[in-house]
């Protein structure tokens, strides 16, 4: 099973106390995956969700919040009225009805708790989340930029960073960080996959502390054998065209000594010297030496 599936496993079973937070997770989910049809003259309300577990959510919220008891995806023009007036996207005017189902009615949206239900309405629907081992990518797939507009402020309105982008004459609302990605499954009331993600996460905040110091420091080690390398070369020139002897003394013997530990750390070299010398004071000498090598390769 996907991470993704048992996130909405999860989501389905979540069921608000309050008829009005049941109302803004039913208007999410008909607002994403329903919509009107003409059939023998009469108007028709189609829920196009062939996910069972969605489809089992929209049938239970039905029959907390209307009249209706049957557990049909089609309901025909009274219960199609009926269920659209409830969740305010039907309304009787004065030249006939009025009907939008992209964007939910704010009166629905006004508390946090009823957003936080709309959100998980929203993700059951049409979302999705990517396996977190391999990437962090939360969507809702939105019907129109109005849709996808307004499910950006209600998933900003938690301060997480939402964005739009436009795919296939649809529109998706997504996050791309992990931690906001946890913020979001927390406010749909996730939490055994927040904790599934978190642990992650964890793992994967760990591998990656752990390459970077390896990363450091075998750049470190690199660094040293290059140098090691070059100075050894830059006394074997001025041994071969010049002579060890025509260095200074305290030159000379630092000279001898790396040639004969050309692998030995400068800490290490500096303690074989008389007097010993700090590191700081081996580089100095043995940064000397290569420039009296490279004045007289010109």
């Amino acid at each position: 099973m996907s991470f993704s599936m048992e996130v909405k496993n999860e989501l389905a079973e979540q069921m608000s106390r309050s008829r009005h937070c049941q109302l803004a997770e039913l208007s999410a989910l008909i607002s994403h995956e329903a919509g009107l049809c003409v059939r023998d003259g009469k108007t028709v309300l189609r829920f196009e969700s062939d996910n069972p577990i969605v489809q089992k959510k929209y049938f239970t919220l039905l029959n907390k919040t209307t009249s209706i008891f049957e557990d049909g995806l089609s309901l025909e023009q009274e219960d199609a009225k009926e269920v659209l007036t409830t969740v305010k996207m039907w309304k009787e005017t004065d030249v006939g009805p009025q009907i939008c189902m992209d964007v939910v009615d704010g009166l629905l949206l006004q508390q946090t708790c009823c957003k936080r239900a709309f959100i998980r309405g929203a993700f059951l629907a049409s979302g999705s989340i990517s396996d977190p081992t391999k990437s962090y990518h939360f969507e809702i797939v939105c019907k129109s930029r109005a849709q996808a507009v307004q499910m950006q402020e209600i998933m900003t309105s938690f301060e997480v960073d939402a964005k739009i982008v436009e795919r296939k004459r649809h529109y998706v609302v997504y996050l791309k960080e992990g931690a906001q990605i946890v913020d979001m499954l927390n406010v749909m009331g996730a939490h055994v996959a927040l904790m599934n993600l978190e642990n992650v996460r964890i793992l994967k905040e760990m591998r990656n502390s752990v390459n970077r110091k390896v990363n450091c420091e075998t750049a470190n080690i690199s660094k040293t054998v290059s140098a090691a390398v070059r100075q050894v070369e830059d006394i074997r020139y001025i041994e071969q065209n010049m002579g060890l002897s025509s260095l200074p003394d305290h030159l000379r013997e630092i000279a001898e000594i790396r040639l004969a530990h050309p692998d030995m750390p400068l800490k290490d070299l500096g303690q074989m010297l008389s007097p010993p010398l700090g590191k700081s004071g081996v580089n100095h000498r043995l940064r000397h030496i290569s420039e009296i090598a490279d004045r007289h390769r010109v």
